[in-house]
Order: structure tokens, then C-alpha cells, then sequence
């Protein structure tokens, strides 16, 4: 068996002088506190801290990197137990399913899932020979084991990674109740929600018009009237303020916004409401909401996070089957300055906006993103995300969007996994690319090393306590 390698200099340069320098760095912040300010972790961990319930349910069954790799590869979902929506049958045995992952774990070589896992298996559990096919039933009864343990339950692990702070995502219609389960235990400080409103502003849902009136029965508005609707929305923003949300999210397919009057508005929610509406309204009424939660951002000073740039669901016959998030989708072409210009045009010199830009396309980094972010005081970019949560796609981001906006205009790292045991390994990678990037400046004579000293902190800890307002860093 090949044993798990983790060396000590991984991710730093080959060279010897620039290494030296990137090791000296990283000592510095290897074990600052951990600020996971956006992610997708379950807020019931934390609210019951029970036990994890095997190695399958932790790692696999939840895990879209994982399984559209096995897909990729002619495994089925059905055979990693991933359930349809029709009732159809799946696998049942969580042996079965982790067996069948550790047979393709070769596939995983160079990827940084592969990282994330060896690290949590080493660093985590103790474990040193690399999974594989012969000894797959002895890691899965040894962590299946071990995760009865009262140290793995979910607030200890917090504790053990050093975890300050994290935050989960909801949507609008989400009654918070394991949000408010914490509320009063001290725990309510350190795991806090975010606010994310697709639900009810996407109107190419499926159901957008139940979420409406749900929206409606929630609040007490009238979410047939575009006024009510907004309305509703606001007192929704309100409740999760109440929870510690400090930012809002949007995953929409696109940075569009647009400007229109009420009367517009009205006209083209009514049309969304009724099930009439086109790709090309949906898409409107969706640009049309930035601009408005943008102007909710003002009035109650949420961060406003946007992660456009995701062709969602690609995969149809996935789709049908086994429904949203399963790992079929694909980054599309993004256009920002274009897009974003109405929302600019109205909000974008108001010293209370706070907007966190996200993309999938890697090409409008220079040419788009940082020259926005490098001039609009509203625009911070977010890190590499999603598919380019990678040491080169983080290195590749660092070196396109610093030239022109700088560090200062960035937000630090978020892991925005559902993992949460790789928490620790993904920041753990950010941390040692962030010192990489930095020591080659060090050593190009660009920048001293005490200064480097002083930005390596703020991109590895203060930058996203500062961007999501989480205290004073």
C-alpha cells in the first residue's frame, strides 16, 4: 500500500530561495483562527451536536465533487446511493458504496479533492496508508468508528480546527429552526446563517409562484403586489439579521441587473406570477432584483454576495432522476461590466454598499473583474471559487486580478463546501498558495519580507473578517 503523502513544503515553489520564504510565511499563519464566513455546512450539526452517522453518509453521499467524478467514470448514482425522486431503487449498504469509492480513488490523482480527502484522513483521523481497493472496509469500520467518538461530534471538531466562525446559507423561505435552536447557548455567536433569497426571486423555478405566496403566508404581505413583495422580502432579511447574517448570496446564471419603474416592475412580476413568462422575463426579473436587494443592502447593511456564471443542472437525464446539485454543472461565459452597469449606475458610489463578486469564467479576471473592483468602492472580488478552488486556479486568480485591484480589494478565502471536515485542509491549501504568491514577490524585490509578513495575515484571516463585517479584525 502506498502511504499518504502530505510533505511539509506542499504547494510552495521548487526553488529553494522562494521556498524558504513561503515556509517562513506560512509558520506565521498556519494557526490562526479558521473564518468560514460562506459555505453550505448543515446547521443542524451544530444546533444537536450528535454524532456523524458513517464514513459514507459523511463523505460521499453529500459530496458533488466525489460523485460526479465516479459518474464521469460509469459509476451510477443509483450505486452510490444517491436517492431518486421517483422512489426508484438504490444502493442501500453504505459498505457497498464506500468499497465502491475507494476502487476509484486512483481517479481522484491530481485533483483538489484528492488533497482535501488525504489531508482529513491523515490529519483527522490518523490514518497513512492511501485508501484503496484492498483496504477499504478498514477505513470505513475504522472512522465509522471513530465518528461515535464525543470528539468528533460536531461542535468539538470546531473546536479541534479552530474554527472562529461559520456561517451557513438558507434560503428565504427557511423557518431558521436550527438557527434558532442555538439561539442563547453562546453557539449562536460562532455558527451564524446567510441569507439566500433564489427561492423567491428566481422566476424560472419550477415553483416560483407557490414560494410567492408561501413568501405571502410567512410574512403577512400581499406578495401578489410588487410593493408587498418587496415588502416581505425585507421582513425576511430581518429575521435572519436576527440569526447573525451579515450577507446576502445569489446564484444567479448571470450579473445582469436592470433599472426599471414600478409600473415595469409590477407588470413583469405579474407575468413571472403567472406562469407566462419567457426565458428572456425570467432572466429580466432576475436582473431587475439584484439592483433592488442591492438597494435592501443600503437600508440594512448586508454584505451582497454574487456568484453568477453556472449553467445549473446540465445534465438532464441527472436532472429528472435524481433532481438539483449532483454535480452537473458547468461553467459558462460571464459578462460583467456591461451587466452590472444599471445596479452601478443607481448604487455603485454609495459608501453603504458591499458587494462580494464571484465568477466561474476565469478569462474576465483582468479584463472585467478586477478593473471594476479596482475602481467602485462597493466591489470586492471574492476568491477563486467552485471549480477554480484549486492551487493553480487560486495562484492563476492572484497573479490576473492583483496588478490592477490589488489584495485590498479582495476578501480572503471561503471554502463554501458542504464537507465539513475538509474545512480545515481547504484553508489550510489557500493559505500555502497565498504564501507562494507572496515569497515570489519577496524574492523579485517587489515587496519586503516583513511586509509580506503583514499581508499574509490579512489575506489568511482579517480581510474576511473586515469584508463579511464580522468585528474588527
Amino acid at each position: 500500500m502506498k502511504p499518504i503523502l502530505l510533505h511539509e513544503d506542499r504547494l510552495f515553489p521548487a526553488d529553494e530561495a522562494t521556498r524558504s520564504v513561503a515556509r517562513s510565511l506560512y509558520q506565521t499563519v498556519k494557526d490562526l483562527p479558521i473564518i468560514s464566513p460562506h459555505g453550505h455546512t448543515d446547521p443542524r450539526w451544530f444546533a444537536y451536536d450528535e454524532n456523524f452517522g458513517n464514513a459514507t453518509e459523511l463523505f460521499i453521499l453529500p459530496d458533488h465533487y466525489v460523485f460526479r467524478m465516479l459518474y464521469s467514470q460509469g459509476v451510477s448514482l443509483e450505486n452510490l446511493g444517491i436517492r431518486r425522486w421517483d422512489g426508484g431503487p438504490t444502493e442501500g449498504d453504505p459498505q457497498k458504496i464506500w468499497q465502491i469509492f475507494a476502487d476509484h480513488y486512483y481517479l481522484f490523482a491530481g485533483t483538489p479533492s484528492r488533497m482535501w480527502l488525504d489531508t482529513v484522513f491523515k490529519n483527522v483521523f490518523g490514518l497513512t496508508d492511501m485508501l484503496c481497493s484492498e483496504n477499504a472496509m478498514e477505513y470505513y469500520h475504522f472512522i465509522t468508528a471513530e465518528l461515535g467518538k464525543d470528539v468528533y461530534k460536531p461542535r468539538a471538531l470546531m473546536d479541534r480546527f479552530n474554527i472562529e466562525l461559520i456561517a451557513t446559507t438558507e434560503g428565504a423561505l427557511d423557518n431558521l429552526e436550527h438557527h434558532r435552536a442555538l439561539k442563547g447557548t453562546g453557539w449562536d455567536k460562532r455558527v451564524i446563517t446567510s441569507f439566500r433569497p433564489d427561492d423567491v426571486v428566481d422566476a424560472s423555478l419550477e415553483n416560483f409562484a407557490q414560494n410567492i405566496e408561501l413568501l405571502g403566508e410567512i410574512t403577512g404581505e400581499n406578495t401578489t403586489d410588487w410593493e408587498g413583495y418587496l415588502a416581505a422580502i425585507r421582513q425576511r432579511r430581518a429575521v435572519f439579521r436576527e440569526h447573525g447574517a451579515t450577507a446576502t448570496d445569489h446564484g444567479h446564471p448571470t450579473a445582469r441587473t436592470a433599472d426599471l419603474s414600478k409600473a415595469d416592475c409590477q407588470a413583469l412580476f405579474s407575468k413571472c406570477l403567472s406562469g407566462k413568462a419567457s426565458e428572456a422575463d425570467q432572466e429580466l426579473f432576475r436582473a431587475q432584483m439584484l439592483t433592488e436587494l442591492a438597494g435592501m443592502s443600503i437600508e440594512d447593511g448586508m454584505v451582497m454576495q454574487i456568484h453568477p456564471g453556472a449553467f445549473r443542472n446540465h445534465n438532464n437525464d441527472v436532472f429528472t432522476k435524481f433532481g438539483r446539485d449532483k454535480g452537473a454543472d458547468i461553467p459558462l461565459q460571464t459578462e460583467y461590466v456591461n451587466a452590472l452597469k444599471p445596479l452601478l449606475d443607481k448604487y455603485g458610489n454609495d459608501p453603504r454598499l458591499n458587494i462580494i463578486l464571484f465568477t466561474l469564467d476565469e478569462t474576465v479576471y483582468s479584463r472585467e473583474l478586477a478593473p471594476l473592483a479596482g475602481h467602485y468602492p462597493c466591489l470586492k472580488l471574492g476568491p477563486a471559487w467552485w471549480f477554480h478552488d484549486s492551487p493553480e486556479g487560486m495562484l492563476r486568480y492572484r497573479h490576473q486580478v492583483t496588478e490592477t485591484a490589488g489584495l485590498f480589494n479582495t476578501v480572503g478565502f471561503n471554502d463554501d463546501t458542504r464537507a465539513f471536515l475538509s474545512i480545515p485542509a481547504r484553508h489550510d491549501v489557500a493559505r500555502r498558495i497565498d504564501c507562494r504568491f507572496l515569497a515570489n514577490m519577496v524574492v523579485e524585490h517587489r515587496i519586503s519580507e516583513e511586509e509580506a509578513g503583514s499581508l499574509i495575515k490579512q489575506l489568511s484571516y482579517d480581510l474576511a473578517k473586515k469584508a463579511y463585517k464580522l468585528g474588527q479584525a
